[in-house]
C-alpha cells in the first residue's frame, strides 16, 4: 500500500497548519515535501485563540500514517504503529470530547459504560439495547465452531430472543466490567487448597478512598488481570485509569496499551470524560481534566477511505453534557440521566472493524 496522504488532504492540513494553531500534542513543518515532527510552539505567541482539541487527534492520525512503521497484527489485517501518545481535555464548563470531524455516537458508548459499571460480561443486554459493538467477537467464535453462516443481525437477535443460546455464545469472559467491579480474589483453605473468596469492587474503592483520603496516589481502577486474560474474548485495552484530586477538581489519566485510533479512540475519549464526570459527581467535586495516554497507537491498513476524507475535514464547535440527576451511588446511572447539547459533528465515516 502507499504511504502518505494525497494532494487534497496536504493542501487542506497544511493550509490548517499555517493558520497558526498551537497544539499540545504534535506539531508539523514541510521540509523538502515531507513532514517533520516538531516541539509544540505557538507560531503566533501573542494570540489569545485556544486551538480546538481535536486538532491533537489529527495531527496525530496524520503522523501515524505518514510515519507510523507498518506491521502484521492479530487479526491480520495490518497497521501502522508508533509507540507513545498523549491527549489532552479540560472537562470545565460540562465539556466533553466528542470529535467533530465526523459523528460519534455518545449514547452507545454511554450504554457501554453502564453496562461495564454492572459487572455482566454478556452481550445480551447490550444487543437488547441495539448496542453491536461487542457482537463481532462472539459472533466470530460461533461461525468458527459451528461453522453456520449465519448474519450479524440474526446471531444478535437470537442471543436476545434466547437465553440459553446467550449463555452458550454471548459471554466474552471475565472483560472490563468483571474486573472493575468483581476482581476474583481466593483464600487458602487447606492441604494447599484454596477457595474462591470475596470479589474486589475496585469502583466503589476508589470512591471511597477520594472521599476519605482524595491525595491519595492510589485511586487506580486496574482492567489487566493477568491470570485471566486468556479467558477473555479480548484483553483490555483501555486498561487502567489514574485520578487525581487537586483544587477541588477531578482529572482522571487513562492509559491504554493498545488504541484503534480511527475507529475505538472516539469511544474511548468520550467514555473516559463520562467515568470521571460521574465519579466526580458522586465525590461532591468539579470535573477536572482527562489526560488519554496511548502504548500502540494504529491505523488499521484498511482504514485508507476513513484517514484521507478525515483528515480534509476541521473541527468546529463542541459539545456539552448535563447529567441530569444524582443517583445514591455511581452504579445508579441510567442512560436518560445525560443529556448532551451543541453537538454538530460532520457526517459519519464508516470503516471495517478488526476482529
Amino acid at each position: 500500500m502507499a504511504r502518505g496522504l494525497s494532494k487534497k488532504v496536504r493542501r487542506q492540513q497544511n493550509g490548517a497548519a499555517l493558520a497558526g494553531r498551537a497544539l499540545s500534542g504534535f506539531n508539523f513543518r514541510r521540509k523538502a515535501d515531507k513532514p517533520v515532527l516538531m516541539t509544540t510552539t505557538p507560531l503566533n505567541a501573542a494570540s489569545t485563540t485556544v486551538p480546538h482539541w481535536e486538532w491533537q487527534y489529527l495531527d496525530l492520525m496524520r503522523h501515524i500514517w505518514e510515519h507510523g512503521d507498518e506491521r502484521v497484527d492479530r487479526t491480520g489485517v495490518g497497521t501502522r504503529s508508533i509507540m507513545g501518545a498523549t491527549i489532552r481535555f479540560d472537562l470545565s464548563g460540562g465539556a466533553m470530547p466528542l470529535l467533530t470531524t465526523k459523528r460519534v455516537y455518545w449514547k452507545t458508548a454511554t450504554r457501554e459504560m453502564l453496562w461495564f459499571l454492572t459487572g455482566d460480561t454478556n452481550i445480551r443486554q447490550l444487543c437488547a439495547q441495539g448496542v453491536e459493538i461487542w457482537t463481532d467477537w462472539p459472533l466470530d467464535r460461533y461461525r468458527r465452531e459451528t461453522g453456520e453462516d449465519i448474519s450479524r443481525p440474526d446471531f444478535s437477535a437470537r442471543i436476545v430472543a434466547d437465553a440459553a443460546f446467550a449463555a452458550a455464545w454471548g459471554d466474552l469472559g471475565p472483560v472490563y466490567g468483571k474486573q472493575w467491579v468483581d476482581w476474583a480474589t481466593y483464600e487458602p483453605v487447606q492441604d494447599g487448597l484454596f477457595r474462591r473468596g470475596p470479589g474486589v469492587n475496585q469502583v466503589a474503592q476508589v470512591i471511597d478512598s477520594l472521599r476519605s483520603n482524595p491525595g491519595s496516589r492510589r485511586h487506580i481502577i486496574e482492567g489487566w488481570n493477568v491470570a485471566e486474560l486468556d479467558a477473555m474474548a479480548l484483553p483490555p485495552c483501555h486498561k487502567t485509569y489514574q485520578f487525581h484530586v487537586a483544587g477541588g477538581r477531578l482529572s482522571c489519566l487513562l492509559y491504554q496499551r493498545s488504541c484503534d485510533l480511527g475507529l475505538g479512540f472516539a469511544f474511548n475519549m468520550w467514555s473516559l470524560a463520562l467515568l470521571t464526570r460521574m465519579m466526580a459527581q458522586q465525590c461532591n467535586l468539579e470535573p477536572g481534566e482527562v489526560v488519554w495516554t496511548g502504548g500502540d497507537v494504529h491505523l488499521y491498513l484498511n482504514h485508507a477511505a476513513l484517514v484521507e476524507e478525515q483528515l480534509t475535514r476541521r473541527p468546529e464547535g463542541g459539545a456539552r453534557m448535563t447529567i441530569l440527576r444524582q443517583p445514591e451511588s455511581i452504579f445508579g446511572y441510567r442512560i436518560e440521566d445525560f443529556e448532551v447539547t451543541d453537538y454538530a459533528p460532520q457526517a459519519h465515516i464508516a470503516a471495517p472493524v478488526a476482529v
